[in-house]
Order: structure tokens, then sequence, then C-alpha cells
């Protein structure tokens, strides 16, 4: 299934991804640094929710406290537990 998240405290300002189980793929960053957001999305298609969470929550980005790989990591999670709800 297909998910939008608006991101929050950070330059990107949405998330799309697919979602297939807990298997996460396709994923696009809108906005923030391009280059480094395209590589982070090439590196964890395929990783489950579990495993981008354990490698991209809690990442913070200069006096942010979040990152868009932090965003990344909130978003699938709650598209995650969305899903199984």
């Amino acid at each position: 299934m297909q998910y939008t998240y608006d991101t929050e405290n950070v330059c990107s300002m949405q998330i799309t991804f697919r979602l297939d189980g807990d298997t996460v793929h396709d994923i696009s960053f809108y906005g923030g640094c391009n280059g480094n957001l395209k590589a982070i999305s090439k590196l964890v298609d395929g990783w489950t929710v579990e495993k981008i969470e354990r490698y991209l929550k809690g990442n913070t980005c200069g006096g942010r406290p979040t990152s868009c790989a932090d965003q990344l990591a909130v978003a699938v999670r709650k598209a995650y537990d969305e899903s199984r709800a």
C-alpha cells in the first residue's frame, strides 16, 4: 500500500513510500538535501520497519531534534501501525 507522510521540523516536506507487510519500498522525499535523501532511499529500500527504526530513529540534523532520516523512521512506523489496526 502507498503512504504519504507530511514531515515536521525538517527541510523535506513530504515522504512517500510503499509498505508491503513490514517491508518498505519506493521511498521518495520531496524537498530537503536531494542527493543525500536519494541515497538513503536506495540504501534502505527493502528494509523492514524495525530495521529502519533501529538504524535511523533518533538521528538529528543540526540543532533540530529530528532529521529526514528520523522522520522516515517515524513515518514507516506510523504507516505500519495503522495498517495493523
